[in-house]
């Protein structure tokens, strides 16, 4: 396959590795400024920085006390982003997320006071404690990249992270994600517990000063806008768009599925396949990239018949099938 992207490479002026070449090393500082806090997770930082090369969003789902928002809050230092924290609760509105109009009396006018979702990196924790109507008002900025808030638009500051989290073991005064909202999140990621080595080295690290504090950007948002652009020149053979394609059909034909994963989940696996090959330092997409992210991209956009759910069956396991059955081009 690397014999058949040399040519196509020089078609886009880019020298062969040139485009890889540039994000990697980009990637890997911040890859590495972020683990100088966040111990152990390198799998997970690789998986957000391809979301954030992609122009996605992410959902975390996992229990509390795990470093999410460590996870947010040094990806937002070491690209020299603004950052946010929106804690949700079952009391929150919409205004208190989006913004809303005030009256200055100095001025005599009405006036726009920003919300917190209009920062580069935010973070929206416990999402599923918001109600439904609260959850909504993410929705355009997310899909669309701007928040229209009575009759004004704003433009959403470039690069827009949203990491959202949600805490699966308790349910009591929650609100489920409805599917609409699931599908605007590019991966679905679970952080897990550190083994005993990682966690007597966190303990080791934040014995003192918090690294976090002395943690400097090694980017910027510029800088991030051209990796973006970047990483939509990394090629894809079509016969691997293709695979995508029939990964993504075959979700809606699973016997043990009643949604499949939506024409949108294509596009960011695939967009999200690009970013993934670059930041390892290839200019083109290999199968091993589709494997590795298709569980991750796919899941949350699957709801499980509850037949199958009875049977222990979860969406996890459905795109688990998909990938062995489905023949991995050569």
């Amino acid at each position: 396959m690397a014999q058949s992207e040399a040519p196509k490479a020089e078609t886009t002026g880019e020298t062969p590795g040139g485009v890889s070449g540039v994000v990697s090393q980009v990637a890997a500082k911040i890859k590495a400024n972020v683990e100088k806090v966040l111990v152990g997770k390198g799998d997970v930082v690789e998986l957000t920085l391809a979301a954030v090369l992609s122009g996605g969003h992410i959902l975390v789902e996992d229990v509390p006390g795990i470093g999410k928002t460590t996870l947010a809050r040094s990806l937002a230092d070491s690209l020299q982003c603004s950052f946010k924290r929106i804690q949700c609760t079952p009391d929150l509105m919409p205004s208190d997320i989006t913004g809303v109009h005030y009256y200055n009396q100095k001025s005599g006018e009405f006036e726009f006071r920003a919300g917190p979702i209009l920062a580069q990196v935010v973070l929206a924790d416990e999402i599923n404690r918001a109600t439904p109507r609260t959850q909504s008002a993410l929705l355009e900025a997310m899909a669309e990249g701007q928040l229209t808030v009575d009759d004004l638009t704003i433009p959403m500051p470039a690069p827009f992270l949203l990491i959202a989290t949600q805490n699966p073991i308790e349910l009591e005064g929650t609100f489920p994600l409805p599917e609409a909202q699931l599908d605007r999140f590019l991966l679905r990621i679970r952080m897990g517990y550190p083994n005993e080595a990682q966690e007597g080295e966190m303990l080791a690290r934040f014995n003192g000063a918090n690294p976090l504090a002395d943690l400097q950007p090694v980017a910027d948002g510029p800088e991030i806008l051209e990796m973006q652009r970047l990483v939509q020149q990394v090629y894809v053979d079509p016969v691997l768009s293709k695979y995508m394609v029939q990964l993504v059909q075959a979700t809606r034909q699973h016997g043990d599925v009643e949604l499949g994963a939506s024409p949108r989940a294509t596009m960011g696996l695939y967009r999200c396949c690009q970013a993934m090959a670059a930041i390892r330092g290839r200019d083109y997409v290999g199968p091993d990239e589709i494997k590795l992210l298709a569980p991750f991209a796919l899941s949350h956009r699957i709801i499980v018949k509850s037949q199958a759910r009875l049977r222990g069956r979860s969406s996890e396991d459905v795109v688990a099938d998909l990938l062995s059955q489905i023949e991995v081009p050569v």
